[in-house]
């Protein structure tokens, strides 16, 4: 049996940024993935490129007043630990951890390998409730030069750089269906060889079985990523506060990201927690051009469309776009539907709208300034041009009648009311004629202007959405699209899989989603945005530095 120092299962960011830290410590890595060399770099290469960062130069450039102290009371009222005894006990440490990472010396260590960032810092997350609950209360979202493909970049460098040197060596179109122990300690992985397949990045490839296989190792690090593709597993594990699971959802991740690493792990004795907490966004779009099977695109919102429901009904304060990403899927499910709809004109969607996804922001992910400049100053952004014309999601109409008909056309349910949507946007449009108002919504608007970044680039100036001088109206049905793994295996902060007594497997780690991030579940019950690169890059880190330090 071929032996190495260490096997880490999942060419994903955290697979990579573990791999590079080992084989920097001169130790031997076998990297396995079973998608083709195509996809490496896993979700991250797909991501909108978005990092929780603390005290930035950026932040302080834009006059944003930020802590540790800060970042930490946000993080405590977003997460909620309850479990802290047991399923949230190493959590909350891999959490104290993290934003020490992000206050500290994350910036430098990613700014040292040529990781730039856009100027503009993002507000992720804004809560809407008090000072001590969920979301930030400064903007934290730093988008990197380059996006996903950006992120990913320096780390998969690091590794080719080893493979040159023979510390690597990368197997792709290879699952691990088992992992080997003896003696209570994990010693190796086997496995299926698939199929070459020329799918290229994100598609869906072949599960044909050629040939089997068995290395062994040193230790082990399972870096598998979670269940979002997985329709069946984030049902069997949907909680009952969120209500019903979707009946219908779109998936924001390609097929591969299937779970099976997790039963996997488990079967050799390590701990899943937290199986209730999961991350999916609302505000979800069919792809026109899909990549993976059933393609789902998040808009990125700014806060000023109306949320309606499936009947055509406003959501209360403060299911906002933007603000609270769970309450607002909870109050969704609740209606007995399980999609939405945005209501907004012209002027909001050319400043307001972007879309999640390297793929979807070519300015960005291609590092044109030229490009960024012009999505800045030429109206809607060619790629939600695009969604408009081509998606099935999107109605645009120069009278609110016409819009209401499109909408029943598209769900072919016809729910909506013409007169109670009519009546509801009159009433929003009537507190616009003062700068005080009783309307939460229109209150957070304007106070999200008092922010320069949003000011210039993401909020819309205040105005009303039935004047035609601010149209054509806009009207986008939003499909719920599966995302996050906030649970997981449970890991210490060496990043070793711990068993149901809580001890260290030998020989066993995880980084990752697989791990809810670190820990089992960094985020608790909710993510404040940028965290989940972020959990891959710390808990890739944390793992692959001390494997080299116990094999030393």
């Amino acid at each position: 049996m071929e032996k190495f120092d260490v096997i880490v299962v999942g060419a994903g960011l955290a697979g990579l940024v573990a791999t590079a830290e080992i084989a920097d410590a001169g130790k031997s890595v076998l990297l396995l993935d079973q998608e083709p060399k195509s996809s490496i770099g896993g979700q991250a290469w797909w991501s909108f490129g978005g990092l929780f960062l603390v005290d930035s130069p950026e932040q302080r450039r834009l006059g944003i007043k930020d802590s540790r102290e800060l970042a930490w009371q946000d993080w405590l009222g977003t997460a909620g630990f309850d479990r802290e005894d047991d399923e949230d006990y190493w959590g909350k440490k891999w959490a104290e951890a993290y934003v020490e990472f992000a206050s500290g010396e994350k910036r430098q260590w990613l700014y040292d390998m040529g990781v730039r960032f856009f100027p503009i810092v993002g507000w992720a997350e804004r809560g809407g409730y008090l000072a001590e609950g969920h979301g930030n209360s400064v903007p934290r979202f730093h988008v990197v030069w380059g996006t996903g493909p950006g992120i990913v970049a320096p780390f998969e460098r690091r590794v080719r750089e080893h493979m040159k040197k023979g510390l690597v060596e990368f197997r792709s179109r290879h699952r691990v269906d088992q992992l080997l122990t003896q003696d209570g300690t994990v010693v190796g992985v086997s496995g299926s060889l698939l199929e070459p397949s020329n799918s290229e990045r994100g598609e869906d490839s072949s599960r044909e079985v050629i040939d089997d296989f068995q290395y062994g190792a040193k230790a082990v690090l399972v870096s598998s990523g979670g269940i979002g593709a997985n329709v069946d597993l984030i049902r069997q594990n949907w909680p009952s506060r969120l209500g019903t699971p979707p009946k219908r959802m779109i998936s924001g991740v390609p097929a591969h990201v299937d779970g099976r690493m997790l039963a996997i792990t488990e079967k050799a004795g390590g701990r899943i927690v937290n199986r209730d907490r999961m991350w999916h966004y609302t505000e979800g779009i069919k792809n026109w051009n899909p990549v993976w099977s059933n393609h789902g695109i998040r808009i990125l919102p700014g806060p000023s469309s109306i949320w309606l429901d499936a009947r055509g009904q406003r959501f209360p304060a403060p299911n906002f776009p933007g603000f609270d990403t769970l309450g607002t899927l909870q109050a969704i499910q609740q209606t007995g539907y399980d999609y939405s709809w945005f209501i907004l004109t012209k002027k909001i969607i050319q400043k307001e709208f972007a879309l999640s996804g390297s793929e979807q922001n070519p300015d960005l992910t291609g590092k044109s300034i030229k490009q960024v400049m012009k999505r800045a100053t030429s109206g809607i952004p060619a790629p939600v041009k695009a969604f408009m014309e081509k998606g099935e999601d999107f109605v645009v109409a120069d009278t609110l009648k016409e819009l209401v008909e499109g909408m029943n056309k598209i769900t072919g349910e016809n729910l909506l009311n013409y007169d109670v949507i009519e009546r509801q946007l009159i009433a929003r449009d009537r507190e616009m004629d003062n700068k005080f108002t009783k309307d939460l919504q229109i209150t957070a608007l304007r106070g999200a202007r008092n922010y320069i970044g949003d000011k210039l680039i993401r909020v819309a100036s205040p105005h009303k959405i039935l004047d035609p001088k601010n149209g054509p109206l806009i009207a986008v049905r939003l499909n719920i699209v599966s995302r996050k793994t906030l649970g997981g295996l449970q890991t210490n902060l060496d990043g070793n899989v711990l068993n149901s007594s809580g001890d260290a497997i030998p020989g066993l780690y995880a980084a990752g989603e697989v791990a809810g991030f670190g820990g089992g579940g960094v985020h608790g019950y909710r993510a404040m945005e940028g965290t989940f690169l972020g959990g891959c890059l710390f808990s890739g880190r944390q793992a692959g530095r001390a494997i080299s330090r116990e094999l030393e």
